[in-house]
Protein backbone atom coordinates (compact mmCIF):
# COMPACT_ATOMS: atom_id res chain seq x y z
CA UNK A 1 0.00 0.00 0.00
CA UNK A 2 1.33 3.45 -0.95
CA UNK A 3 0.32 7.08 -1.39
CA UNK A 4 1.48 9.67 -3.93
CA UNK A 5 2.31 13.33 -3.53
CA UNK A 6 2.27 15.35 -6.73
CA UNK A 7 4.18 18.61 -6.38
CA UNK A 8 3.87 21.15 -9.20
CA UNK A 9 6.66 23.66 -8.64
CA UNK A 10 8.15 26.60 -10.45
CA UNK A 11 10.36 24.55 -12.74
CA UNK A 12 9.05 20.98 -12.70
CA UNK A 13 6.37 18.47 -11.79
CA UNK A 14 7.49 15.95 -9.19
CA UNK A 15 5.64 12.70 -8.51
CA UNK A 16 6.75 10.97 -5.30
CA UNK A 17 5.43 7.60 -4.15
CA UNK A 18 5.65 7.00 -0.39
CA UNK A 19 5.13 4.13 1.96
CA UNK A 20 2.72 5.02 4.75
CA UNK A 21 5.66 5.63 7.11
CA UNK A 22 7.07 8.36 4.88
CA UNK A 23 9.76 6.27 3.18
CA UNK A 24 10.16 7.18 -0.49
CA UNK A 25 9.51 4.26 -2.84
CA UNK A 26 10.11 6.13 -6.08
CA UNK A 27 10.12 9.65 -7.46
CA UNK A 28 10.32 11.26 -10.86
CA UNK A 29 10.78 14.89 -11.87
CA UNK A 30 9.69 16.24 -15.26
CA UNK A 31 10.88 19.81 -15.98
CA UNK A 32 9.10 22.56 -17.88
CA UNK A 33 10.42 25.95 -18.96
CA UNK A 34 9.71 29.47 -17.74
CA UNK A 35 8.80 31.61 -20.74
CA UNK A 36 9.82 35.28 -20.94
CA UNK A 37 8.14 36.66 -24.09
CA UNK A 38 8.70 40.27 -22.97
CA UNK A 39 10.56 42.27 -20.36
CA UNK A 40 9.35 41.49 -16.84
CA UNK A 41 7.30 38.49 -17.92
CA UNK A 42 7.44 35.01 -16.40
CA UNK A 43 4.98 32.52 -17.86
CA UNK A 44 4.44 28.83 -18.39
CA UNK A 45 2.48 26.94 -21.01
CA UNK A 46 -0.38 25.21 -19.14
CA UNK A 47 -0.40 22.37 -21.65
CA UNK A 48 3.32 21.75 -21.03
CA UNK A 49 2.70 21.70 -17.28
CA UNK A 50 -0.18 19.26 -17.73
CA UNK A 51 1.90 17.01 -19.96
CA UNK A 52 4.82 17.07 -17.51
CA UNK A 53 2.46 16.18 -14.66
CA UNK A 54 1.00 13.22 -16.52
CA UNK A 55 4.46 12.00 -17.51
CA UNK A 56 5.80 12.29 -13.94
CA UNK A 57 2.96 10.15 -12.57
CA UNK A 58 3.28 7.67 -15.42
CA UNK A 59 7.02 7.17 -14.86
CA UNK A 60 6.55 6.41 -11.17
CA UNK A 61 3.60 4.08 -11.74
CA UNK A 62 5.36 2.21 -14.54
CA UNK A 63 8.56 1.91 -12.51
CA UNK A 64 6.87 0.52 -9.39
CA UNK A 65 3.91 -1.29 -10.95
CA UNK A 66 2.01 -0.17 -7.83
CA UNK A 67 -1.37 -1.88 -7.47
CA UNK A 68 -2.46 -0.53 -4.07
CA UNK A 69 -2.39 3.25 -4.43
CA UNK A 70 -4.42 4.90 -1.65
CA UNK A 71 -4.65 8.14 -3.57
CA UNK A 72 -2.86 11.24 -4.89
CA UNK A 73 -2.48 14.59 -3.10
CA UNK A 74 -1.76 17.80 -4.97
CA UNK A 75 0.76 20.45 -3.96
CA UNK A 76 1.10 23.48 -6.23
CA UNK A 77 3.21 26.62 -6.35
CA UNK A 78 1.23 29.73 -5.46
CA UNK A 79 0.20 32.86 -7.37
CA UNK A 80 -0.24 31.54 -10.93
CA UNK A 81 -3.03 33.01 -13.07
CA UNK A 82 -4.61 31.51 -16.19
CA UNK A 83 -7.42 33.03 -18.22
CA UNK A 84 -9.63 30.06 -19.17
CA UNK A 85 -12.80 29.54 -21.21
CA UNK A 86 -15.79 27.44 -20.15
CA UNK A 87 -14.50 24.33 -21.93
CA UNK A 88 -11.22 24.39 -20.00
CA UNK A 89 -9.12 25.87 -22.78
CA UNK A 90 -6.38 28.21 -21.64
CA UNK A 91 -6.66 31.63 -23.26
CA UNK A 92 -3.35 32.68 -21.75
CA UNK A 93 -0.18 31.15 -20.44
CA UNK A 94 0.05 30.73 -16.68
CA UNK A 95 1.43 34.03 -15.40
CA UNK A 96 3.56 32.91 -12.44
CA UNK A 97 4.76 34.55 -9.22
CA UNK A 98 7.99 35.87 -10.78
CA UNK A 99 6.16 38.05 -13.35
CA UNK A 100 6.67 41.75 -12.55
CA UNK A 101 4.58 43.44 -15.27
CA UNK A 102 1.91 44.43 -12.73
CA UNK A 103 4.36 46.36 -10.53
CA UNK A 104 2.67 49.71 -11.15
CA UNK A 105 -0.77 48.28 -10.42
CA UNK A 106 0.44 46.68 -7.18
CA UNK A 107 1.74 50.05 -6.00
CA UNK A 108 -1.70 51.64 -6.37
CA UNK A 109 -3.78 48.97 -4.59
CA UNK A 110 -5.68 49.97 -1.44
CA UNK A 111 -3.58 48.79 1.52
CA UNK A 112 -6.71 47.85 3.48
CA UNK A 113 -7.19 44.86 1.17
CA UNK A 114 -4.19 43.22 2.85
CA UNK A 115 -5.93 43.25 6.23
CA UNK A 116 -8.72 41.11 4.75
CA UNK A 117 -6.70 38.81 2.51
CA UNK A 118 -3.34 38.48 4.26
CA UNK A 119 -1.64 38.72 0.86
CA UNK A 120 0.92 41.53 0.54
CA UNK A 121 0.23 43.95 -2.31
CA UNK A 122 2.80 42.80 -4.81
CA UNK A 123 2.95 41.89 -8.53
CA UNK A 124 3.25 38.21 -7.55
CA UNK A 125 -0.45 38.11 -6.63
CA UNK A 126 -3.21 37.31 -9.12
CA UNK A 127 -5.05 40.38 -7.79
CA UNK A 128 -2.35 42.68 -9.16
CA UNK A 129 -2.13 40.62 -12.37
CA UNK A 130 -5.89 40.93 -12.96
CA UNK A 131 -5.81 44.69 -12.46
CA UNK A 132 -2.93 44.87 -14.93
CA UNK A 133 -4.79 42.78 -17.52
CA UNK A 134 -7.87 44.95 -17.03
CA UNK A 135 -5.86 48.14 -17.49
CA UNK A 136 -4.28 46.68 -20.65
CA UNK A 137 -7.74 45.95 -22.09
CA UNK A 138 -6.45 42.45 -22.63
CA UNK A 139 -8.61 40.26 -24.90
CA UNK A 140 -7.66 37.30 -22.67
CA UNK A 141 -9.15 39.12 -19.66
CA UNK A 142 -12.24 40.20 -21.59
CA UNK A 143 -12.95 36.76 -23.06
CA UNK A 144 -12.19 34.61 -20.01
CA UNK A 145 -14.98 32.74 -18.30
CA UNK A 146 -12.76 31.81 -15.36
CA UNK A 147 -9.54 33.01 -13.74
CA UNK A 148 -7.71 30.07 -12.19
CA UNK A 149 -4.38 28.75 -10.94
CA UNK A 150 -2.61 25.84 -12.58
CA UNK A 151 -4.16 23.49 -9.99
CA UNK A 152 -7.75 24.54 -10.73
CA UNK A 153 -6.98 24.36 -14.44
CA UNK A 154 -5.90 20.73 -14.13
CA UNK A 155 -8.74 19.70 -11.79
CA UNK A 156 -11.32 21.24 -14.12
CA UNK A 157 -9.86 19.49 -17.16
CA UNK A 158 -9.48 16.16 -15.36
CA UNK A 159 -12.66 16.07 -13.26
CA UNK A 160 -14.91 18.87 -14.53
CA UNK A 161 -14.97 20.22 -10.95
CA UNK A 162 -14.85 23.94 -10.06
CA UNK A 163 -13.05 23.80 -6.71
CA UNK A 164 -10.02 25.49 -5.15
CA UNK A 165 -8.39 24.69 -1.81
CA UNK A 166 -8.21 27.40 0.86
CA UNK A 167 -4.47 28.03 0.66
CA UNK A 168 -4.42 28.40 -3.14
CA UNK A 169 -7.42 30.72 -2.89
CA UNK A 170 -5.70 32.75 -0.16
CA UNK A 171 -2.60 33.21 -2.31
CA UNK A 172 -4.62 35.05 -4.97
CA UNK A 173 -5.09 38.19 -2.85
CA UNK A 174 -8.83 37.83 -3.58
CA UNK A 175 -9.78 35.65 -0.60
CA UNK A 176 -10.92 36.82 2.83
CA UNK A 177 -8.95 34.71 5.31
CA UNK A 178 -11.27 35.64 8.20
CA UNK A 179 -14.52 34.24 6.79
CA UNK A 180 -13.04 31.89 4.12
CA UNK A 181 -14.95 33.46 1.21
CA UNK A 182 -13.99 35.57 -1.78
CA UNK A 183 -13.40 39.16 -0.68
CA UNK A 184 -15.86 41.73 -2.09
CA UNK A 185 -13.43 44.66 -2.09
CA UNK A 186 -10.68 42.66 -3.82
CA UNK A 187 -13.10 41.33 -6.45
CA UNK A 188 -14.35 44.85 -7.18
CA UNK A 189 -10.77 46.06 -7.54
CA UNK A 190 -10.00 43.24 -9.99
CA UNK A 191 -13.19 43.92 -11.95
CA UNK A 192 -14.52 40.38 -11.55
CA UNK A 193 -17.23 38.50 -9.61
CA UNK A 194 -17.44 35.17 -7.81
CA UNK A 195 -18.77 33.71 -11.07
CA UNK A 196 -15.23 34.04 -12.47
CA UNK A 197 -13.74 31.96 -9.65
CA UNK A 198 -14.09 28.44 -8.32
CA UNK A 199 -15.61 27.42 -4.99
CA UNK A 200 -13.17 27.47 -2.03
CA UNK A 201 -12.97 24.10 -0.28
CA UNK A 202 -10.99 22.67 2.68
CA UNK A 203 -7.79 20.79 1.80
CA UNK A 204 -9.19 17.33 2.58
CA UNK A 205 -11.72 17.66 -0.28
CA UNK A 206 -11.47 14.48 -2.36
CA UNK A 207 -12.33 14.02 -6.04
CA UNK A 208 -12.79 10.76 -7.91
CA UNK A 209 -13.66 9.69 -11.42
CA UNK A 210 -10.73 11.27 -13.27
CA UNK A 211 -11.03 11.49 -17.04
CA UNK A 212 -10.46 7.97 -18.37
CA UNK A 213 -7.95 9.08 -21.01
CA UNK A 214 -5.91 10.92 -18.39
CA UNK A 215 -6.10 7.91 -16.06
CA UNK A 216 -4.88 5.63 -18.83
CA UNK A 217 -1.96 7.93 -19.62
CA UNK A 218 -1.02 8.12 -15.93
CA UNK A 219 -1.43 4.36 -15.51
CA UNK A 220 -3.81 4.81 -12.56
CA UNK A 221 -7.37 3.59 -11.96
CA UNK A 222 -10.19 5.99 -12.83
CA UNK A 223 -11.54 5.72 -9.29
CA UNK A 224 -8.21 6.71 -7.64
CA UNK A 225 -8.98 9.37 -4.99
CA UNK A 226 -7.35 12.74 -5.68
CA UNK A 227 -7.19 15.12 -2.70
CA UNK A 228 -6.92 18.81 -3.57
CA UNK A 229 -4.66 19.42 -0.50
CA UNK A 230 -3.02 22.85 -0.72
CA UNK A 231 -0.24 25.12 -1.85
CA UNK A 232 3.38 24.10 -1.52
CA UNK A 233 4.05 26.33 1.52
CA UNK A 234 1.74 24.89 4.20
CA UNK A 235 2.20 21.40 2.78
CA UNK A 236 5.97 21.72 3.19
CA UNK A 237 5.40 22.62 6.86
CA UNK A 238 3.13 19.64 7.28
CA UNK A 239 5.45 17.31 5.39
CA UNK A 240 8.41 18.25 7.53
CA UNK A 241 6.51 18.16 10.83
CA UNK A 242 6.68 21.91 11.58
CA UNK A 243 3.17 22.13 13.00
CA UNK A 244 3.40 23.50 16.55
CA UNK A 245 4.40 26.94 17.91
CA UNK A 246 8.16 27.48 17.77
CA UNK A 247 8.56 25.01 14.90
CA UNK A 248 9.76 26.95 11.88
CA UNK A 249 9.98 25.53 8.36
CA UNK A 250 12.45 26.95 5.88
CA UNK A 251 12.19 25.85 2.28
CA UNK A 252 14.67 26.91 -0.36
CA UNK A 253 14.24 25.69 -3.90
CA UNK A 254 14.29 28.08 -6.85
CA UNK A 255 12.90 30.70 -4.47
CA UNK A 256 12.59 30.37 -0.70
CA UNK A 257 10.33 30.92 2.29
CA UNK A 258 10.13 30.79 6.07
CA UNK A 259 6.79 29.79 7.67
CA UNK A 260 4.96 28.82 10.86
CA UNK A 261 1.44 27.54 11.48
CA UNK A 262 -0.90 29.48 13.77
CA UNK A 263 -4.46 29.00 15.01
CA UNK A 264 -5.49 32.48 13.89
CA UNK A 265 -4.56 34.90 11.10
CA UNK A 266 -1.46 36.94 12.01
CA UNK A 267 -1.67 40.19 10.12
CA UNK A 268 1.20 42.62 10.03
CA UNK A 269 0.41 46.35 9.99
CA UNK A 270 3.76 46.87 8.24
CA UNK A 271 2.68 44.29 5.64
CA UNK A 272 6.04 42.54 5.69
CA UNK A 273 4.67 38.99 5.78
CA UNK A 274 1.76 36.87 4.49
CA UNK A 275 -0.94 35.01 6.40
CA UNK A 276 -2.83 32.39 4.36
CA UNK A 277 -5.66 30.03 5.26
CA UNK A 278 -4.94 26.30 5.23
CA UNK A 279 -7.78 24.50 7.03
CA UNK A 280 -10.86 25.79 8.84
CA UNK A 281 -8.74 26.45 11.94
CA UNK A 282 -5.12 26.65 10.75
CA UNK A 283 -3.30 29.51 9.03
CA UNK A 284 0.24 29.69 7.69
CA UNK A 285 2.25 32.84 8.35
CA UNK A 286 5.60 33.69 6.84
CA UNK A 287 7.41 35.39 4.05
CA UNK A 288 8.85 34.42 0.67
CA UNK A 289 12.09 35.47 -0.98
CA UNK A 290 12.41 35.58 -4.76
CA UNK A 291 16.02 34.53 -4.52
CA UNK A 292 16.90 31.05 -3.32
CA UNK A 293 18.56 28.36 -5.39
CA UNK A 294 18.26 30.62 -8.41
CA UNK A 295 21.10 32.68 -6.88
CA UNK A 296 23.43 29.70 -6.92
CA UNK A 297 22.36 28.90 -10.48
CA UNK A 298 23.40 32.44 -11.41
CA UNK A 299 26.73 32.04 -9.59
CA UNK A 300 27.29 28.73 -11.36
CA UNK A 301 26.75 30.32 -14.77
CA UNK A 302 28.81 33.38 -13.84
CA UNK A 303 31.88 31.39 -12.82
CA UNK A 304 31.68 28.66 -15.47
CA UNK A 305 33.20 29.08 -18.90
CA UNK A 306 32.71 27.13 -22.10
CA UNK A 307 32.93 23.40 -21.50
CA UNK A 308 34.22 23.95 -17.95
CA UNK A 309 30.84 23.96 -16.21
CA UNK A 310 31.18 24.06 -12.44
CA UNK A 311 28.90 21.62 -10.66
CA UNK A 312 26.98 22.53 -7.51
CA UNK A 313 29.22 20.11 -5.62
CA UNK A 314 32.28 22.02 -6.82
CA UNK A 315 30.70 25.33 -5.80
CA UNK A 316 30.09 23.93 -2.31
CA UNK A 317 33.66 22.65 -2.08
CA UNK A 318 35.07 26.05 -3.07
CA UNK A 319 32.81 27.90 -0.62
CA UNK A 320 33.88 25.58 2.19
CA UNK A 321 37.47 26.82 1.89
CA UNK A 322 36.34 30.29 3.07
CA UNK A 323 35.75 31.17 6.72
CA UNK A 324 32.20 32.07 7.85
CA UNK A 325 31.45 35.67 7.01
CA UNK A 326 33.38 35.53 3.72
CA UNK A 327 36.01 37.92 5.12
CA UNK A 328 33.46 40.73 5.55
CA UNK A 329 31.97 40.34 2.05
CA UNK A 330 28.18 40.70 2.00
CA UNK A 331 25.85 39.79 -0.85
CA UNK A 332 22.37 41.27 -1.20
CA UNK A 333 20.62 38.45 -3.09
CA UNK A 334 17.92 40.55 -4.76
CA UNK A 335 18.67 39.41 -8.32
CA UNK A 336 14.95 39.20 -9.16
CA UNK A 337 13.73 42.06 -7.01
CA UNK A 338 12.46 40.98 -3.61
CA UNK A 339 9.29 40.01 -1.87
CA UNK A 340 9.44 39.78 1.94
CA UNK A 341 10.23 41.80 3.89
CA UNK A 342 10.46 44.73 1.42
CA UNK A 343 8.09 43.79 -1.41
CA UNK A 344 10.17 45.77 -3.87
CA UNK A 345 10.39 44.54 -7.44
CA UNK A 346 13.05 47.18 -8.16
CA UNK A 347 15.58 45.90 -5.60
CA UNK A 348 18.90 44.78 -7.09
CA UNK A 349 21.57 42.25 -6.20
CA UNK A 350 24.80 43.72 -4.83
CA UNK A 351 28.15 42.67 -3.40
CA UNK A 352 29.15 44.98 -0.55
CA UNK A 353 32.69 45.16 0.80
CA UNK A 354 34.67 43.82 -2.16
CA UNK A 355 38.45 44.13 -1.82
CA UNK A 356 41.42 42.67 -3.75
CA UNK A 357 41.64 39.80 -1.23
CA UNK A 358 38.29 38.42 -2.34
CA UNK A 359 38.14 35.79 -5.08
CA UNK A 360 35.54 33.45 -6.56
CA UNK A 361 35.46 31.30 -3.42
CA UNK A 362 34.39 34.35 -1.42
CA UNK A 363 31.75 35.27 -4.01
CA UNK A 364 30.25 31.79 -3.78
CA UNK A 365 30.11 31.65 0.01
CA UNK A 366 28.86 35.25 0.33
CA UNK A 367 26.05 34.38 -2.09
CA UNK A 368 25.02 31.38 0.01
CA UNK A 369 25.17 33.47 3.17
CA UNK A 370 23.17 36.28 1.54
CA UNK A 371 20.25 33.95 0.80
CA UNK A 372 20.21 32.86 4.46
CA UNK A 373 20.45 36.46 5.69
CA UNK A 374 17.37 37.22 3.60
CA UNK A 375 15.45 34.36 5.25
CA UNK A 376 16.73 35.45 8.68
CA UNK A 377 15.53 39.00 7.98
CA UNK A 378 12.01 37.70 7.37
CA UNK A 379 12.31 35.62 10.52
CA UNK A 380 12.76 38.86 12.48
CA UNK A 381 9.43 40.13 11.12
CA UNK A 382 7.76 36.92 12.32
CA UNK A 383 9.23 37.40 15.78
CA UNK A 384 7.71 40.87 15.90
CA UNK A 385 4.29 39.19 15.51
CA UNK A 386 4.96 36.83 18.39
CA UNK A 387 6.43 33.82 16.58
CA UNK A 388 9.64 32.34 17.93
CA UNK A 389 12.12 29.97 16.32
CA UNK A 390 12.95 27.15 18.74
CA UNK A 391 13.86 24.60 16.09
CA UNK A 392 14.31 24.90 12.33
CA UNK A 393 13.05 22.30 9.84
CA UNK A 394 14.74 22.52 6.44
CA UNK A 395 13.43 21.30 3.10
CA UNK A 396 13.91 21.93 -0.59
CA UNK A 397 16.89 21.52 -2.87
CA UNK A 398 19.25 23.51 -0.62
CA UNK A 399 18.95 20.75 2.00
CA UNK A 400 21.27 18.67 -0.19
CA UNK A 401 24.13 21.02 0.79
CA UNK A 402 25.53 20.36 4.27
CA UNK A 403 27.45 23.64 4.09
CA UNK A 404 24.32 25.65 3.34
CA UNK A 405 22.49 23.91 6.20
CA UNK A 406 25.36 24.72 8.58
CA UNK A 407 25.19 28.38 7.53
CA UNK A 408 21.46 28.28 8.31
CA UNK A 409 22.00 26.75 11.76
CA UNK A 410 24.82 29.17 12.58
CA UNK A 411 22.89 32.25 11.44
CA UNK A 412 19.78 31.45 13.47
CA UNK A 413 21.76 29.91 16.32
CA UNK A 414 19.25 27.05 16.38
CA UNK A 415 19.39 23.33 15.56
CA UNK A 416 18.25 22.36 12.09
CA UNK A 417 16.32 19.14 11.43
CA UNK A 418 16.40 17.64 7.94
CA UNK A 419 14.21 14.83 6.56
CA UNK A 420 15.75 12.04 4.51
CA UNK A 421 13.65 13.18 1.56
CA UNK A 422 13.74 16.84 0.57
CA UNK A 423 10.30 16.44 -1.06
CA UNK A 424 8.40 17.72 1.97
CA UNK A 425 5.61 19.44 0.00
CA UNK A 426 4.92 16.14 -1.76
CA UNK A 427 4.82 14.24 1.56
CA UNK A 428 2.50 16.89 3.01
CA UNK A 429 0.20 16.45 0.02
CA UNK A 430 0.37 12.66 0.37
CA UNK A 431 -0.43 12.94 4.09
CA UNK A 432 -3.58 14.91 3.24
CA UNK A 433 -4.69 11.79 1.33
CA UNK A 434 -4.18 9.68 4.45
CA UNK A 435 -5.99 12.34 6.50
CA UNK A 436 -8.94 12.44 4.10
CA UNK A 437 -9.19 8.81 3.01
CA UNK A 438 -7.82 6.92 6.03
CA UNK A 439 -8.70 9.28 8.88
CA UNK A 440 -5.15 10.02 10.04
CA UNK A 441 -4.72 13.16 12.20
CA UNK A 442 -2.49 15.93 10.86
CA UNK A 443 -0.11 15.76 13.84
CA UNK A 444 0.35 12.00 13.37
CA UNK A 445 2.74 12.82 10.54
CA UNK A 446 5.47 13.60 13.09
CA UNK A 447 5.86 9.85 13.60
CA UNK A 448 6.18 9.23 9.86
CA UNK A 449 9.00 11.49 8.74
CA UNK A 450 12.33 9.67 8.32
CA UNK A 451 14.90 12.21 9.55
CA UNK A 452 18.63 12.67 9.15
CA UNK A 453 20.86 13.69 12.05
CA UNK A 454 20.16 17.30 12.98
CA UNK A 455 22.76 20.03 12.52
CA UNK A 456 23.82 21.95 15.63
CA UNK A 457 24.79 25.63 15.47
CA UNK A 458 28.37 26.65 16.24
CA UNK A 459 28.41 29.48 18.76
CA UNK A 460 31.49 31.25 17.40
CA UNK A 461 30.00 31.29 13.89
CA UNK A 462 26.66 32.52 15.22
CA UNK A 463 28.39 35.47 16.86
CA UNK A 464 30.17 36.29 13.61
CA UNK A 465 26.96 36.13 11.59
CA UNK A 466 25.15 38.35 14.10
CA UNK A 467 27.74 41.09 13.59
CA UNK A 468 27.51 40.86 9.81
CA UNK A 469 23.71 40.68 9.83
CA UNK A 470 23.61 43.94 11.79
CA UNK A 471 25.22 45.53 8.73
CA UNK A 472 23.19 43.51 6.20
CA UNK A 473 19.76 44.46 7.52
CA UNK A 474 20.39 48.17 6.97
CA UNK A 475 21.82 47.92 3.46
CA UNK A 476 18.54 47.74 1.55
CA UNK A 477 17.26 51.02 2.97
CA UNK A 478 20.63 52.67 2.30
CA UNK A 479 20.61 51.54 -1.33
CA UNK A 480 16.90 51.76 -2.07
CA UNK A 481 17.17 55.16 -3.74
CA UNK A 482 19.93 53.92 -6.02
CA UNK A 483 17.89 50.85 -6.96
CA UNK A 484 14.95 53.10 -7.92
CA UNK A 485 17.18 55.32 -10.07
CA UNK A 486 18.62 52.32 -11.90
CA UNK A 487 15.19 51.33 -13.29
Amino acid sequence: MSVMGLDLGTTSAKAVLFQLDGTVIAEYEQPYPILTPENGSAEQDPYQVEEATIQAVRHVMDYTNEQNLVGIGLSTAMHSLICMDEQGKALSNAIIWADTRSTSEAETLDSSIYLSTGTPLHPMSPLAKLVWLKNQNSPMYENAKYFVSIKEYLLYRWFGEKVVDYSMAAATGLFNIHNLTWDKQALKTAGITTDHLFEPKPPETTLSGINSKVAERMNIAVETPVVIAGSDGPLANLGIGAINPGETAITIGTSGAIRQFSNEPLLDEQQEIFSYSFTNDLWITGGPTNNGGIVMKWVQELLSSGDQQLSMEELNALAKTVEPGSEQLIFLPYLNGERAPFWDGKAKGSYIGLTPKHNKEHLIRASMEGVIYSIYHIGHALERLGNHHDVIYASGGFARSNLWLQILADTFGKPVKIPNSHQSSAWGAAWMVLHSVKGYELEDIKESIPMRQEIEPQKINHEMYQKIFDVYQGLYQQLRGAFQRLE
